[in-house]
């Protein structure tokens, strides 16, 4: 029998299957008659879905239809193809710092670990008004391995990602309204990778996480700067136009991209990895909640803006790389010809050099040998 269990977390819900007997023979059945039911999917926002299975990443546009859109997140960076934009601003974190004595509430539900911020709390820097809704995290499974960001910079990815939502405040009442309208997010996103040192920031979250292992579980904790999430550079980012990452995909979010990565402890990385599960507690089946980040979109002629000029090597293509290797190969190749021709040439001119000197000497000790007096016998 399977049971979907709905977790409301404001403002989106996932729903969070408690795996029973026989789950795998009903699953994709019950779906298909849930879609039915409701209407050819009318709530599309109940329909379970996992980043991997049945329901994973490739059959997400078929039941939510704007995740096969053209201005999907995340994106892979080719840092040799944004354009400078000086004009961009720093971003300008607005109540980050301050947090009043309310805790804060930290949650599984079955999709990643999430955390509703105050509206009071929002950035500057954007075209609009922009408020605080929530922040959570992707992550992978291996913390050796460097893969968990969904977005990745000139094809590398790290081994986490942070992002803070807001909403477009100055023009929709509510994030229920602004998320489905072009202009209506804005979203932060933070690549993480191993450092030595235990990030105390991070602490303040994946502290808790022991007490929010299954799906639905929450846990109030004390209220921190969440400044101190952020790398110490707002100057230097990436800028464009996507989509939100996870169901529905609605395409209605500026992204921000940090330049500047943050160091988490490699203990730290461990517990976010495998403390978590994406079923409920008492599951028969349960699942660690891992790699739950999606795989990067094409960018499909959208331009990516960069706030700061590029100083690095140049990143090369494939086809770049191909030609590369391929002159190297024919230069190499054209230069030893050109030296077995040097080399040829010195020894054929040492040979007719030695020739010479051989017959000179041959005609000197002629010459002499002529010239020596004949002796008469008595």
């Amino acid at each position: 029998m399977c049971v979907c269990v709905c977790v409301c977390v404001r403002p989106f819900c996932d729903c969070v299957w408690d795996r029973r007997e026989g789950m795998d023979a009903c699953g994709t059945s019950l779906v298909l008659i849930l879609l039915f039911w409701l209407g050819a999917g009318s709530r599309a926002a109940d329909i379970y879905w996992t980043y991997s299975g049945q329901m994973g990443q490739p059959q997400w546009s078929e039941f939510f239809p704007d995740c096969g859109g053209s201005g999907q997140s995340p994106i892979n960076v080719d840092s040799a193809q944004t354009k400078f934009e000086p004009r961009l601003p720093a971003i300008r974190p607005l109540g980050y710092s301050q947090h009043s004595n309310e805790p804060f509430t930290l949650s599984n539900n079955g999709h990643t670990v999430v955390m509703p911020l105050p509206s009071w709390m929002g950035i500057g820097g954007l075209p609009w008004q922009f408020s605080a809704v929530q922040l959570h995290l992707h992550w992978g499974n291996g913390a050796s391995v460097a893969t968990g960001s969904e977005h990745t910079i000139n094809g590398r990815s790290t081994a986490a990602e942070l992002h803070i939502v807001h909403y477009n405040s100055e023009l929709y009442e509510n994030i229920s309204m602004a998320m489905t309208q072009r202009d209506g997010l804005a979203v932060l996103g933070v690549l993480m990778e191993v450092g030595e040192e235990t990030n105390q920031a991070y602490a303040n979250i994946i502290n808790y996480l022991s007490r929010i292992r299954h799906a639905g579980d929450k846990v109030t904790i004390p209220a921190f700067d969440i400044q101190t999430l952020l790398p110490k550079d707002l100057r230097s980012y990436y800028r464009y136009n996507g989509s939100l990452t996870t169901p529905p995909c609605y395409q209605s979010v500026l992204w921000t991209v940090f330049q500047e990565t943050v160091k988490l402890s490699l203990p730290q990385l461990v517990k976010l990895e495998t403390l978590l599960y994406s079923t409920e507690e008492g599951s028969s089946d349960p699942l660690v909640l891992q790699d739950n980040y999606r795989a990067t979109q094409p960018l499909n002629q959208r331009v990516v803006l960069a706030s700061f000029k590029h100083t690095g090597v140049k990143v090369y293509n494939a086809g770049e790389i191909a030609a590369i290797v391929m002159g190297s190969l024919c230069g190499c190749v054209g230069l030893a010809v050109i030296i077995r021709f040097i080399i040829k040439t010195i020894r054929s001119k040492d040979m007719e050099k030695a020739l010479k000197q051989d017959m000179a000497l041959k005609t000197a000790t002629e010459s002499s040998k002529s010239a020596e007096p004949t002796q008469s016998e008595p």
